[in-house]
């Protein structure tokens, strides 16, 4: 056989084009790069395995249950064109580099592309965790193999994933409601959003009372008395009253208990007698003590602390932190951004101490090089910190003009915390001081008050000269408790001596009221999910996204709110799957992970373990097997109140009152609606009765439509109340006239019931109620959208109203109006008016599209790819499709965008059966 003859070629696969562009730059010439697009292949859904694998081990999961849990992959049908190139490209190639991410997902993306395209040249695994010329000449010199172990352990995870989904997903479609899905991370996650509101919906608030006091070095010069500003006066707070501490918020437990002991707890009485006591009482120092204050800087980011701060600094999401961190990585900005280390290499401490040097002076520079230690659990070392890329940082200032708005906050943001790690210290000085005087009169009389007082000033501002940490939002008065500092951190106190004079110059008696557990925000979620070692940073994002797109959860501001049906999942799952929801089981399922990437263990065995159990453990499949009846009413109710329950129910979440026992057949429970926007906690008891007792009817007839003669109703329905039309069923008469269809050897076929005609609705103004709403208007309200005309174009405006209020329509283009009245007023002349201004959003222009691809040559229309509530979608004006979340929009091209819009139009390619691949083996070339 003829030998292949050498072409000088080498062929560079990488995951993305945008990636592949900058590797191009620093390779040499012979090198072609391309990419995969992410994975090549997945496992499908059972319903599109071939027939003869249906019925066969395969076919529950297509994944092998009996033989090893040998997974059936297929070449995903967006990429088999993709992969046809990579096969003509590696035709005329002498050697293939696999320069995937290396993580688990990257080592998975570099095995599939060996077993599709079956290389017969010499293979290499490179990898970089950071696209610049010296880390790619590095990886050059530091070729290897496919890393077997991490390539079973991301396949156990992606079958334990579908074993998890598959099993546990049908039994909520059955007893809550269809559509939702459990996951191995989702839904612990969520069971965590749905713990800390029920904790909120549990706590009852405590009031309690201090006092806080303005004081001043004492003066013999009566006309400077009352001059704070002359006379350094500083806050203090009430800490002892008669050697008692005074009762602050921290000392109640969450059911509003005093649980502190010998704990004074002041009423509102106590305190302004205690203030007015004191007024011309003798303050002095009793105490005065001074620390040294030190402060170290934060190490570098994770991948979850870059989450977490990009929240709070930036108010990012996850996902879109993660987003832009993947563009400026694979543009060669930032080393790799999935990592759970927070080390840096010495090329990278030795940039951080020269750039600190050069931009604050030597002084802000230790002597020794900082070294961090992740602290969270189950981290992974294999890759460094996320930090400016190269041997040498660029500042802000360098690539400004290169970035994007949020590309370069986040790179900022990036720089200013790896500059910062290697810097010295803040350091300064905390005094803390204990004042205080005797009551002189009143019902306070003779009572011994104390307070404290303590400041902060820093002499040397070290990293803080750089970068401050942001913090999560705490629990009110959790750091200012009993005797707390009543001033902050960069205050400064005067100069005092024991026995020193003090003026009070004002005493003030103020109420408090203990506040609840805060919600989670995105970046409280994630921190806490990294801390107890569920799931993995990296996928955080995609986890948040799943349970808020999932109807789960939803953001009020930038705290995570759950849902009524996220209660009813969460009690089902903790009720009949606990361990599948346990914290403590969920981590270890992580480490057992970590154990197969580590060649530890064998990704089969622990998958037989989970599924099928042992002696110890029944395994996924019996639980599921043996649940038995679930009562279905019993895990989607909440008692909200005595004789007051809530349902979550097909059309969301109501109020109902049960019957008694004797309650004659037939009889139906009152009922109310509970608003969407009402979160959980906010639905209390007093609440609840007042939702009760202000229903309406479930239904009111209006009267006839003189032009149909249907009943008009009006009805209290899951968004408001509204009106609608009752449409008769069909009569014997109508379903005997219908004309007779019949089979091929000529006996008539069945009589159909003819289709349901929609009725017509209508939702209520809000200047309307349900008991007065009319006939009249109800005709009016059901005749909307209202047609104004047309533009000069021949576009038709239409006016409506919508759950967001009343706006126009002209094809995809709304514009909201004033009010609700206007829809009836307004006319073509004043909407024409409307549309010739800049469409705004929240009082802004709006954005402008993420990219644009011309005409789309089915519809004509121009493409343009937007930014949605769920993320980024493409769109013609007629036809929309969400960007897959594989694909970044750097990655997305026209021919792409085309294809996609394409797909949807046609509601799906049809899928051909596909052929059975080969399980995973070794791969041969090495």
């Amino acid at each position: 056989m003829a030998t292949k003859a050498k072409t000088g070629k080498k062929l560079v696969i990488v995951e993305s084009p945008a990636k592949s562009k900058t590797i191009a730059q620093y390779l040499g010439e012979g090198f072609e790069v391309d990419a995969s697009m992410g994975h090549i292949r997945d496992l499908p859904q059972p319903s599109d395995l071939p027939a003869e694998l249906k019925k066969t081990s395969v076919g529950k999961f297509a994944v092998d249950i009996e033989n090893g849990f040998e997974p059936y992959y297929v070449v995903s049908p967006d990429k088999k064109k993709k992969v046809a190139e990579l096969k003509a490209k590696l035709k005329d190639a002498d050697e293939l580099f696999l320069a995937t991410d290396g993580d688990r997902e990257g080592e998975a993306i570099a095995w599939h592309l060996l077993e599709v395209l079956k290389p017969k040249v010499p293979v290499h695994r490179l990898t970089f965790p950071e696209i610049t010329k010296e880390a790619i000449q590095r990886a050059m010199a530091e070729l290897r193999d496919v890393d077997e172990s991490l390539v079973d352990a991301q396949e156990t995870r992606r079958v334990l994933d579908r074993l998890y989904g598959y099993e546990i997903s049908p039994v909520l479609w059955r007893k809550v409601a269809s559509g939702l899905s459990a996951g191995r991370v989702q839904s612990v996650a969520t069971r965590l959003v749905v713990e800390r509101e029920r904790e909120r919906m549990a706590f009852r608030a405590a009031d309690y009372w201090d006092l806080t006091a303005i004081v001043a070095p004492a003066s013999g010069d009566a006309s400077q008395a009352h001059d704070a500003a002359a006379r350094q006066s500083f806050q203090a707070r009430l800490a002892q009253v008669d050697g008692k501490k005074v009762a602050s918020g921290r000392d109640f437990d969450d059911r509003g208990r005093l649980t502190a002991k010998n704990a004074e707890l002041l009423t509102e009485a106590t305190a302004r007698a205690l203030a007015e006591g004191l007024e011309g009482a003798a303050f002095a120092v009793r105490a005065v003590e001074e620390k040294p204050y030190t402060r170290r800087p934060a190490a570098p980011f994770t991948t979850s602390t870059l989450q977490q701060e990009a929240a709070r600094k930036l108010r990012f999401s996850a996902r879109v932190t993660m987003q832009v961190a993947q563009r400026l990585y694979e543009n060669g900005y930032i080393t790799y951004m999935r990592t759970d280390s927070t080390a840096l290499s010495d090329q990278a401490v030795t940039a951080a101490r020269r750039q600190a040097s050069e931009l604050y002076g030597p002084e802000y520079v230790p002597g020794r090089p900082r070294v961090y230690a992740s602290k969270s659990k189950n981290a992974q070392e294999a890759h460094e910190a996320i930090r400016p890329a190269g041997d040498s940082f660029r500042t802000p200032a360098q690539v400004a003009k290169q970035l994007s708005g949020d590309e370069f906050r986040l790179y900022e943001l990036i720089w200013k915390r790896t500059v910062a790690s290697q810097m010295e210290d803040a350091k300064g000085s905390t005094a803390t001081v204990r004042l205080g005087a005797q009551a002189l009169s009143g019902e306070a009389a003779g009572r011994d008050a104390e307070f404290t007082a303590s400041g902060t000033v820093i002499t040397f501002r070290g990293f803080l000269a750089a970068y401050e940490e942001g913090r999560d939002e705490v629990r009110e008065d959790s750091e200012n408790g009993a005797g707390g500092s009543a001033v902050g951190e960069s205050a400064r106190l005067p100069v005092l001596a024991k026995g020193q004079a003090l003026d009070a110059l004002e005493l003030t008696a103020n109420g408090h009221q203990t506040s609840p557990p805060p919600r989670y925000t995105e970046a409280s979620l994630v921190k806490t999910l990294e801390e107890r070692g569920i799931g993995r940073p990296s996928t955080y994002a995609a986890t948040i996204s799943t349970i808020m797109d999932r109807g789960y959860v939803r953001s009020r501001g930038t705290a995570l709110v759950p849902s009524w049906i996220a209660f009813s999942v969460v009690r089902l799952l903790e009720e009949h799957f606990h361990d599948y929801v346990d914290y403590d089981f969920t981590a270890e399922m992580e480490e057992d992970l970590d154990r197969i990437a580590a060649g530890e263990q064998a990704g089969a065995d622990w998958l037989s373990h989970f599924y099928f159990g042992d002696d110890h453990n029944p395994g996924l499949t019996k639980i599921v097997g043996g649940l038995g009846e679930i009562d279905a009413r019993e895990v989607n109710s909440v008692e909200i109140a005595p004789g007051i329950v809530l349902r979550v129910g097909k059309y969301g979440p109501y109020l109902e009152k049960p019957l008694p026992a004797d309650a004659p057949e037939g009889t139906a429970p009152e009922r109310a609606n509970v608003p969407e926007d009402l979160a959980p906690d906010e639905l209390t008891a007093d609440k609840a009765r007042e939702l009760m007792e202000s229903a309406g009817p479930e239904e009111r007839v209006l009267g006839t439509d003189p032009l149909t003669g249907h009943t008009v109703v009006a009805k209290n329905g899951r968004y408001g109340a509204y009106v609608t039309e009752v449409i008769p069923e069909p009569t014997p008469e109508q379903l005997a006239a219908q004309p007779v269809e019949y089979y091929k050897n000529g006996k008539p076929k069945p009589p159909k019931k003819p289709a349901k005609v929609k009725p017509r609705t209508g939702s209520l103004f809000k200047s309307m109620s349900l008991d007065t709403v009319t006939l009249e208007q109800a005709l009016d309200l059901m005749s909307l959208p209202r047609r104004l005309g047309e533009d000069a174009e021949g576009n038709a405006i239409t006016v409506q109203n919508g759950r967001f209020g009343p706006y126009l329509k002209k094809g995809t283009d709304s514009r909201s109006i004033g009010s609700e009245e206007e829809i009836f007023t307004i006319t073509l002349e004043q909407a024409l008016e409307i549309y010739s201004q800049p469409k705004t959003r929240g009082g802004r222009t709006a954005a402008a599209p993420l990219a644009e691809f011309g005409e789309d040559p089915t519809s004509g229309k121009p493409i343009v790819v937007k930014e949605g509530r769920f993320g980024p979608y493409i769109t013609d004006g007629v036809t929309n499709i969400t960007v897959p979340r594989s694909t970044s929009i750097e990655e997305l091209t026209r021919e792409r965008a085309i294809e996609l819009l394409a797909e949807k139009r046609a509601k799906g390619p049809v899928k051909k059966p596909a052929r059975r691949t080969a399980g995973r083996t070794k791969a041969a070339a090495k």
